[in-house]
């Protein structure tokens, strides 16, 4: 990883390299945290660490801006934890072993945290260095963004002077974002009843993988397949003529991630075996012709277990294949005003079994309140049908766009000034945390940009070298173009 030191520009680079040594998933950045501390301080920096746990470092204009107005760089502390089934990697203790391919870092076998390590890198590199230009500077760095916004939710009016707010959390160079999706959690919670398996039976472990997964945001309009749904399907297709007993059903990890991989526990009788394995092949070959473009390497293994000591009772069973197969997944909506970007979305990311009850998480995503309260009606209306307990939990606001902004003029005709071509003016259907800030400063004026980062929130994700360099030339040009206070 020392090779990443070496790309354009290095000053960013050297960052994001300590950045990825340093283990950072959700909920655990204090090692991360802590070590910008200790470096800030070095650096003689004013930092601050409010009490949720974000970071707000300040740095003095350099001579001659002064007079400028305030920024604040914003970005944030965590990295979505994500790994391939067969790469042992523990997120908490780890570092994350990035390489260069060609034009591109990646990460082996897990998530690289480009989302938003570079984006981090860029406000500490611009905190550290001595020959860039700019006015009154804050960098704001908030923790827990990918598991719940706490650090957005938690930020208080007063703690920002900063007059803009320059977000560094997107994904796609040559584009500026001016607004994002809201976001709701949705849990549903059904009881399950369990019995002793029927007499003569085997048992087995159904695992699916080979999905690509990704972003449950920028990545839902793709098409991409769902692993908890696509084993639903097999099941409500064959549980019964294999006289499939359900002991265990779990996947994904995490509610904003598309679900890569799932596996089933089950006892069926000795002579249904050849049936299954048939069965299974059959369906392997008919996804891999359904997703033949977009998720060619779709695949199942069967191993045999240990008999469980219990099954779900039949009607557990049958009310939970039922309520997996019928939750809506996927784009719901998409938006009449902007063409291309989803409106309103679904996230069936995760299941997990314990003794009393199958558990699924769902992220809804919209650009419309009404749009999330419709797919709330939606995963209640379908609770209630079958029999589970639903509630909803960490509803976030979306931002919404502002075409007469000050900073989002200056942005795109920044852009066009150094590449000679427009920037494309874009709403994301992703949880960007502008709409939370937006309640403790709502006179802040705010844009999000970035390099273009493929694949976030899954093992494949990467980070284009060449975007990079031309992310970091653009944020060094909005910095000295921030006009003076009272314009």
């Amino acid at each position: 990883m020392s090779s990443l030191s070496q790309l354009q520009p290095p000053v960013l680079w050297q960052w994001f390299e300590q950045i990825c040594a340093i283990p950072h998933p959700s909920k655990h950045e204090q090692a991360l945290s802590q070590h910008i501390q200790t470096w800030a301080k070095d650096k003689n920096l004013s930092i601050i660490e409010d009490a949720v746990g974000n970071l707000i470092i300040r740095k003095p204009a350099t001579s001659g801006m002064e007079n400028r107005k305030t920024v604040v760089l914003q970005a944030h502390l965590d990295m979505v934890p994500q790994k391939n089934a067969d790469k042992e990697h523990d997120f908490e203790n780890d570092p994350i072993d990035a390489y260069i391919d060609g034009d591109w870092v990646k990460a082996r076998g897990t998530t690289l945290g480009a989302d938003n390590g570079i984006g981090m890198s860029s406000a500490l590199a611009v905190l550290g260095s001595d020959d860039i230009v700019h006015g009154p500077l804050e960098v704001l760095l908030t923790i827990d963004e990918e598991a719940g916004m706490t650090g957005a939710f938690g930020l208080e009016a007063g703690m920002l002077a900063a007059d803009i707010l320059i977000n560094t959390d997107s994904e796609q160079e040559g584009e500026i974002y001016m607004g994002c999706a809201g976001g709701v959690d949705g849990e549903l919670s059904l009881p399950m009843q369990w019995q002793a398996p029927n007499e003569q039976v085997h048992a087995f472990r159904l695992a699916l993988s080979g999905l690509k997964g990704g972003h449950s945001g920028v990545n839902i309009h793709l098409g991409r397949g769902n692993a908890n749904k696509l084993l639903a399907r097999f099941l409500f297709d064959h549980a019964h003529t294999l006289s499939i007993q359900l002991a265990k059903f779990e996947g994904g990890s995490l509610r904003n991630a598309i679900p890569r991989e799932a596996e089933i526990e089950f006892s069926l009788p000795a002579d249904k075996l050849s049936q299954l394995q048939n069965d299974i092949a059959d369906y392997q070959a008919l996804l891999r012709q359904e997703l033949a473009i977009i998720e060619p390497d779709v695949e199942f293994t069967l191993t045999e277990i240990v008999i469980p000591s219990t099954v779900m009772a039949n009607h557990s069973q049958t009310g939970l294949v039922n309520l997996i197969h019928a939750c809506p997944n996927g784009v719901i909506r998409m938006s009449d005003e902007i063409e291309g970007v989803t409106e309103t979305s679904l996230n069936l990311g995760v299941i997990k079994t314990s003794k009393d009850s199958v558990t699924l998480l769902c992220l809804i995503r919209s650009l419309m309140d009404s749009g999330r309260d419709n797919v709330e009606g939606m995963l209640s209306a379908l609770g209630q049908l079958a029999g589970a307990n639903v509630e909803f939990s960490g509803a976030y606001p979306g931002w919404k766009p502002d075409n007469s902004s000050p900073v989002m003029a200056s942005v795109r005709d920044t852009y066009e000034d150094i590449y000679q071509k427009a920037p494309t003016i874009m709403v994301i259907h992703a949880g960007l945390e502008c709409g939370l800030f937006k309640k403790p400063y709502p006179d802040m004026d705010m844009v999000s940009i970035g390099p273009t980062i493929r694949y976030p929130h899954s093992p494949d994700e990467k980070v284009n070298i060449t975007t990079v360099g031309q992310y970091w030339t653009l944020l060094l040009a909005i910095l000295e173009r921030i006009p003076v206070k009272g314009e």
